[in-house]
């Protein structure tokens, strides 16, 4: 173990510098200032462009400065809402948790071990509308939709949603009937008019 410390001392200094600006950018992400959303990504994006200047000098922990730099970047668009909307939970454990208790609470509720078909089929209003009674008690004044129009559409996709998982159940329920529909469909297709 003395010889293999021996044989890397040179390279600790470096790690130990880039294991220092991966802690300072754990910093700011934390955010125990309470900054605003805007003050937050500021100053990550400094913090960033630090790193990646000292990353022409890093040498041996050069690639995994970079790499960073890059994983942190593919995350960038998202990276901020947490400091924007209250209550949303910061890391991806955060919303697996929150999803999961869903997931637990629907099994509960239906006995099923799988999702229920109508979570399938309306889980962008089930889902959000779970959630969004776990923060606080609505009044009914409140649930009336805003716009008359994105609410008809969306009850006008949910519909479609439902229609289509219903016609995927003609071939189990008369097989004939839905091959001969086939064949005729077919038969129009290739027939000259």
């Amino acid at each position: 173990m003395d010889r293999g410390l021996a044989e890397t001392a040179a390279l600790w200094p470096a790690v130990e510098q880039s294991f220092a600006l991966v802690h300072q950018a754990a910093d700011i992400l934390a955010n125990v200032q309470k900054c605003s959303s805007k003050q937050v990504q500021r100053r990550y994006a400094a913090h960033l462009r630090a790193m990646a200047r000292h990353a022409k000098q890093a040498g041996p922990s050069k690639p995994a400065i970079r790499h960073f730099l890059k994983v942190t970047d593919s995350y960038l668009p998202g990276l901020f809402h947490c400091y924007r909307v209250p209550d949303l939970p910061r890391t991806n454990n955060g919303l697996e948790q929150l999803f999961g208790s869903t997931r637990h609470h629907e099994r509960r509720c239906t006995g099923r071990k799988a999702a229920s078909p109508s979570l399938v089929l309306r889980g962008s209003v089930r889902v959000v509308a779970g959630l969004g009674t776990r923060l606080r008690l609505y009044q009914p004044e409140e649930l009336a939709p805003g716009s008359l129009s994105s609410w008809h559409a969306l009850r006008t996709s949910l519909e479609s949603r439902r229609q289509a998982r219903t016609l995927r159940c003609r071939f189990r329920r008369n097989t004939a009937t839905y091959l001969h529909g086939l064949e005729a469909i077919l038969l129009k297709s290739i027939l000259p008019t």
